[in-house]
């Protein structure tokens, strides 16, 4: 008899005894829904003092959906996976709801449906309303912030220099410098960042930094800057100790006192921050179980609904784990598990309370029905969700990437002993053939320009790891309204010039000088747009270990086609367009025009038969020709304009499908 009844029904105690060791409960458990309750005093100031005065009663925002539905697209509807969420109104004035639910339960895929953010292979459907008008992403966007489960950083800044750069693009034009770094310092001293303001971010497994908890309380710093009407956070407090978890939830508590609407989803709440909760929502299986105070909530719900089922909840046990357990889908029990779940949804909405929240649920989707296409409240249907200008976020990124580019040991530290180890090994191999035009000191100064192109592929693979590691973060703040594609593109290529710049004109200064080669000062921009092509070609990469493999391939066949290894003349018809794309091709005979041009005399040993006698045969011999350098100067920067086109092009569509 006890096997066919829902397992949790004897007790959290007796629960435990019976599940056995690895057995799961992550199939479309349930949500708990908690709201906060208000505070007394303002936590935010205005220019006047502090941030963020008591929002007006007419200002505040309510945030309803109704109908969310999240499936994964199959051609079989019974085979559909939904998460479904049922109606819900969020009210706006002076609170903070909870959504309590177990590690896997789709809590994160509950969020980005309500902030309008795609899952792949997901598809979304449902009504989002903002004081029951429709909401487009845009607009919804200008108006909320999101702090993600998973935090990304630029790992090479400082905890100080990410919060400056996030004041600067997040908060409004309006606010003064002056007011944006009185901003950076008290939400420093809020979240206890103080001691830890100047330390490196850090990166897994390349830069030491900060501690994963410091990392949450920085994610959740970047957002509370603002102070926004409409926050969603994604388990802020997951990584914390107790201690500054019940220091995040004060935060939010605060948030929520100014008048802001707060949507968070919480994983394990300890008893002391259940306990501060003043409503909860009880969901399951998209209906709602119960509405109320938390500790009416136990009242409630273990006399009336739970006792029924004997099924009290124990002394001095945590509620919130109590309500997780006991609407938990466990395997191989799934009809039981839905069956105690429908009488408790089903006795809630017989309640007063239960029967009021339907009746606004329905208002609220009958006065959306109302409004055609996507509206704004408040006259803000348009707004754009950028709150600095063009200008001020281009001079905000320029800042943030030149101290990341300088910072970066793949870029500047590991590059530059890598330039001069390079140089020393080509500069000692070749001592000896530094003086005359001997037929032997001819083919050790064409190796020497060979070899160069090899060096040159360094510039590829160190800016793939690079600009690959920091895509998804562009994604995410592009995605949160804080600047452009093209102002992270300009500005990223114009932070990274000077470093391009350099590495050649450190490779070229050592290694021409001292071999003997022509030191023309046009020889250092052939290789700065040679590095500067290639560098286009890696900001075409989707993420790192994509582009180590996919871009050697890509590579190699411009690198044979560009005259060592295969003579133009000899490559088929229908293979020679590759040579005409090829910036090896142009680059080399640019760089061999530069040496060879003004040599008339080449002594030749009679042992060396074959050896050039000119330096005109010495280019025909690679179909090379001295009329060309105008033409491979031209092609070069074709090459440039077109290749950054590309790589532009490609940003603007991942941005495109990403949102």
């Amino acid at each position: 008899m006890d096997e066919e009844r829902h397992p949790l029904l004897a007790g959290p105690s007796r629960h435990n005894s019976e599940r056995k060791f690895g057995e799961n409960n992550n199939s479309d458990p349930e949500s708990v829904s908690l709201k906060l309750n208000d505070l007394t005093n303002s936590f935010y100031g205005t220019e006047s003092g502090t941030i963020g005065k008591l929002v007006p009663a007419e200002e505040r925002i309510t945030y309803t959906w109704n109908s969310i539905h999240v499936f994964t697209p199959s051609k079989e509807t019974v085979r559909r996976k939904y998460i479904c969420c049922g109606k819900t109104t969020v009210t706006g004035g002076r609170q903070n709801k909870h959504i309590l639910k177990k590690s896997g339960a789709g809590k994160s895929t509950l969020l980005n449906a309500l902030t309008f953010r795609p899952t792949k292979d997901l598809v979304i459907t449902g009504l989002r309303c903002v004081n029951g008008v429709p909401v487009n992403p845009k607009s919804l966007t200008s108006r909320s912030a999101y702090v993600q489960q998973d935090d990304l950083f630029i790992g090479s800044l400082t905890v100080r220099e990410h919060l400056v750069f996030q004041a600067l693009v997040r908060m409004d034009r309006g606010v003064s410098y002056e007011r944006r770094m009185k901003r950076v310092e008290e939400v420093l001293s809020e979240l206890s960042l103080k001691k830890c303001e100047n330390t490196t971010i850090g990166t897994p497994g390349r830069i030491k930094g900060i501690s994963g908890g410091e990392k949450k309380r920085l994610s959740f710093a970047a957002e509370v800057l603002t102070n926004p009407s409409l926050l969603f956070c994604d388990e802020p407090t997951s990584g914390l100790d107790s201690f500054m978890a019940l220091n995040v939830v004060q935060v939010l508590k605060s948030l929520a006192q100014t008048g802001k609407t707060v949507v968070c989803t919480i994983h394990q709440p300890s008893s002391e921050l259940y306990a501060m909760f003043d409503k909860l929502l009880l969901m399951a299986d998209g209906r709602g179980g119960f509405f109320g105070h938390p500790r009416g909530g136990v009242r409630v719900l273990c006399r009336s609904h739970f006792l029924e089922l004997e099924a009290p909840c124990p002394r001095n046990y945590n509620p919130a784990d109590y309500f997780i357990q006991l609407l938990a889908i466990v395997p191989e029990k799934e009809e039981s598990c839905h069956q105690a779940i429908a009488m408790i949804c089903d006795k809630f909405e017989r309640s007063d309370i239960g029967v009021q929240m339907i009746v606004k649920s329905a208002m609220r989707v009958k006065e959306a029905e109302y409004f055609n296409g996507d509206i704004w409240l408040n006259g803000h249907k348009y707004e754009s969700p950028y709150k600095a200008s063009w200008l001020a976020q281009f001079r905000a990124v320029l800042w943030r990437s030149w101290l990341s580019s300088v910072k970066e040991p793949l870029l500047v530290k590991v590059r530059l002993l890598q330039t001069m180890v390079y140089d020393s090994l080509y500069t000692w191999s070749n001592l000896l053939w530094t003086i005359d035009y001997s037929g032997r000191s001819d083919e050790h100064k064409r190796s020497v320009v060979h070899i160069s192109d090899k060096y040159d592929l360094q510039n590829v693979f160190a800016v793939i790891n690079v600009f690959c590691s920091e895509l998804p973060v562009f994604l995410r703040e592009h995605r949160n309204g804080m600047y452009r594609t093209d102002v992270y593109f300009l500005a990223k290529t114009i932070a990274e010039t000077p470093i391009f710049i350099l590495m050649p004109i450190v490779f070229t200064s050592i290694c021409y000088y001292l071999i003997g080669l022509n030191p023309k000062s046009d020889q250092v921009l052939h290789r700065l747009w040679n590095s500067n092509t290639r560098y286009m070609i890696s900001c075409l990469s989707a993420n790192v270990s994509m582009a180590l493999s996919v871009g050697p391939p890509l590579i190699i066949p411009f690198l044979l086609f560009g005259g060592f290894f295969l003579n133009v003349n000899s490559i088929p018809v229908y293979l020679q367009w590759l040579s005409y794309l090829s910036w090896f091709k142009y680059g080399n005979e640019a760089l061999m025009i530069n040496q060879w041009e003004d040599v008339m005399d080449i002594q030749c040993s009679t042992a060396n038969s074959t050896c050039p006698r000119t330096g005109h045969i010495v280019l025909q011999t690679y179909s090379f020709s001295e009329d060309h350098l105008p033409i491979d100067i031209i092609a070069l920067c074709c090459l440039i304009v077109g290749f950054r086109m590309v790589a532009y092009l490609s940003l603007v569509w991942k941005t495109y499908r990403h949102n």
